[in-house]
């Protein structure tokens, strides 16, 4: 399993796929009517030259309409035949935004497309290299904060065109998981008999899925869960931990890796969940325990992983959570006396997450130290491995190599500068709160 904090939905808490389907602006109405006319004329002509060409084939490449009105570049992955008609120009086409990363892949129809802009043939480069020059530094950094990076870095080339062929369309659109509706991101290997529904009921107490909502509606007169089916090992206020054995609690455990894999591209998906442990995170009200996001570990893992998965569900993103569930994992590590390191790969969004936690808390450690304090002692107060405490300092280019040993420069003024970079912290684990003892010593 890799790990990734999914941090990137819009603040109404959807994951935000589609909505590219808005009215295409024509651009200078102050043009006088005539030259308005010339223009749907010659767009009407060069439309009419393309429907000789439709449907348009896999991998063309063509800008599209998206939900903030404005045309992007991108390539054509799949396609089917609308549900009205046989015609050609009725055909539906799953596309990959060739600016984002493939969460935002969705289903478009013909008049979301430019068809003045088909291109069969592009060298990908080069078209990458005009893609960026385009963008302004404020596009730039959104999509920096949203869609660049894979996270497949440690996949050579033919295990990744195998997972991107397998995953490329998302076999199911939507989910309704508690009070949320939520866009989904990314394909999910859900029994056949599911593939072809497009909007899946999850029990938010137990995980199981309907495609119905009536059968959501029976199911939740008869299910008597109100929080994960494990035990709660922490509360403070309304938040609440469950920790669920994947031995004892098997179908919520198959369940979980189906729901994160929606939005986690790189996560392989473990049906044998009886190794693994899941921290599941709750907002707790008179209604239940409602799930806000979570994270696994193996439960005897011979590299010092405390951490395998990891996931904000899209409602509950950019509001501390991700971090939280990054601080809880280090409190669980130094309760067994270990350090811990998350498993690899990290997605690019995970090692965003981490370098954050690491460099907060390894900077206020080196302000009150004023820097007096070696690699093994940061490790032991903090549970961070090693390796991972080193590569964290070098990035930040706070420490050096002098007569065979590393030497921490920690300039107060480059600390605070680096801190303020690194963020808010986001929610405190009180750790007198926690009531847990370490799986090898149970039973």
């Amino acid at each position: 399993m890799g790990s990734m904090e999914a941090s990137t939905a819009p603040e109404n808490g959807s994951a935000a796929a589609g909505g590219a389907g808005g009215t295409a602006c024509n651009g200078a109405s102050a043009a006088p009517n005539g030259g308005g006319m010339e223009r749907r004329l010659r767009s009407s002509a060069a439309s009419a030259s393309w429907a000789a060409h439709l449907p348009l084939e896999v991998g063309t490449r063509v800008m599209c309409r998206w939900r903030d009105q404005k045309l992007h570049p991108v390539k054509v992955i799949e396609r089917r035949k609308g549900s009205s008609s046989s015609s050609p120009a009725d055909y539906e086409y799953y596309v990959h935004y060739t600016e984002f990363n493939r969460r935002l892949d969705e289903w478009v129809k013909l008049e979301q497309l430019d068809l003045d802009t088909v291109e069969t043939d592009v060298d990908e480069k080069v078209e990458d290299k005009a893609t960026s020059l385009k963008m302004t530094r404020h596009q730039k950094r959104k999509i920096d904060e949203t869609h660049v990076e894979q996270g497949h870095e440690e996949l050579d080339a033919a295990s990744l065109r195998e997972h991107e062929e397998f995953t490329k369309v998302k076999n199911i659109a939507k989910i309704e998981l508690g009070r949320y509706e939520i866009d989904t991101w990314y394909f999910s290997p859900f029994p056949p008999e599911y593939n072809d529904c497009p909007k899946l009921f999850f029990c938010e107490f137990c995980l199981n899925f309907m495609k119905r909502k009536e059968q959501l509606q029976r199911h939740m007169k008869k299910c008597d869960l109100k929080h994960p089916p494990g035990d709660e090992i922490y509360r403070s206020g309304t938040l609440s931990m469950f920790e669920v054995d994947g031995k004892k609690n098997k179908v919520y455990g198959q369940n979980l890796c189906y729901l994160a894999k929606l939005f986690l591209d790189h996560k392989t998906l473990y049906y044998d969940v009886d190794l693994f442990l899941f921290y599941v995170l709750c907002e707790c009200d008179d209604r239940g325990c409602h799930m806000v996001g979570y994270f696994s570990k193996e439960k005897h893992s011979e590299e010092s992983y405390n951490l395998a998965c990891i996931l904000t569900l899209p409602p509950y993103q950019r509001k501390g959570y991700g971090k939280f569930l990054i601080a809880f994992s280090y409190e669980l590590s130094k309760k067994e006396g270990k350090v811990g390191t998350p498993e690899r790969p990290l997605s690019d969004l995970g090692l965003l997450s981490y370098r954050g936690y690491w460099t907060r808390v390894l900077l206020e450690i080196l302000k009150k130290h004023k820097g007096n304090i070696s690699i093994k002692e940061l490790s032991d107060m903090t549970a961070i491995k090693a390796d991972d405490i080193l590569s964290t300092l070098q990035s930040l280019d706070l420490i050096q190599y002098r007569k065979g040993q590393h030497v921490i420069c920690a300039d107060p003024k480059v600390l605070d500068r680096h801190l303020k970079a690194a963020g808010r912290g986001g929610l405190d684990v009180d750790v007198s709160k926690l009531i847990w003892t370490p799986y090898k010593e149970q039973g």
